[in-house]
């Protein structure tokens, strides 16, 4: 069992108050999974900004938390069992504050299948597949004069963009009421307007994603997890 007083991590990002669950993150489509999350549940928590350059993400305390050097990751001190519980990939972390909180993850075991279903199409599909696109649409990969990278990924956000546009038929939310899977898919839509894609991947054609998207924003906890933790500046 570890302590938090004495992980290694709280040496660069101390905890104001070691009582709370430790949120460790970056406000990207996959670090504000974490943080809307918690503002959702009402769990109390405190955020540490955790940047994305090497200086942090790959520094030994952050390492000690999460060895893939990625956001999000936390720190539950009052984790399953009696001891606290270090956590890192998002759509885990989602999982565990869905069962935490008893919250946002159906009502029966068929409901939590099924959100668990389309986590795992975020996670596996939406989210690489965009990331992709972004890198290659808006990052250091849009200066490669091959075409072929940038409309493999155009064409696969295309898709993935229509399985999203039919779920959303009839539907306000993508596996019924409103869930962790509408908590990881909703961001990586939005990421679609800050890599300046809209226009090519047909945003407008898409109506019920479209729809979808501005009643997740409308939402107090989306608001306010979106800004936290705040970027420095």
């Amino acid at each position: 069992m570890f302590d938090l007083a004495t992980h290694p991590v709280t040496a660069r990002w101390p905890a104001e108050h070691p009582d709370r669950l430790q949120l460790y993150s970056f406000p990207t489509p996959n670090g504000v999974k974490v943080s809307i999350m918690l503002e959702e549940t009402g769990l109390p928590y405190e955020a540490h900004l955790v940047t994305l350059s090497d200086k942090d993400v790959k520094s030994p305390e952050f390492l000690s938390l999460n060895p893939n050097n990625k956001i999000p990751a936390i720190i539950d001190p009052n984790g399953p069992d009696g001891a606290p519980l270090a956590l890192f990939e998002s759509g885990a972390i989602l999982l565990y504050l869905a069962e935490k909180s008893g919250k946002l993850f159906g009502e029966t075991a068929t409901d939590r299948h099924t959100i668990t279903q389309w986590l795992m199409f975020q996670m596996g599909g939406l989210g690489p597949m965009l990331g992709q696109h972004g890198y290659f649409s808006k990052f250091a990969g849009s200066e490669i004069e091959d075409p072929r990278p940038r409309d493999r990924y155009i064409n696969e956000a295309k898709r993935l963009l229509n399985v999203v546009e039919t779920q959303l038929d009839g539907r306000d939310w993508i596996a019924g009421d409103y869930s962790i899977a509408d908590i990881a898919i909703a961001p990586w839509l939005r990421a679609l307007e800050f890599y300046g894609t809209r226009d090519v991947v047909g945003w407008a054609d898409h109506p019920n994603a479209v729809a979808y998207l501005d009643r997740f924003l409308a939402r107090p906890a989306v608001q306010k997890g979106l800004n936290t933790p705040p970027r420095e500046g």
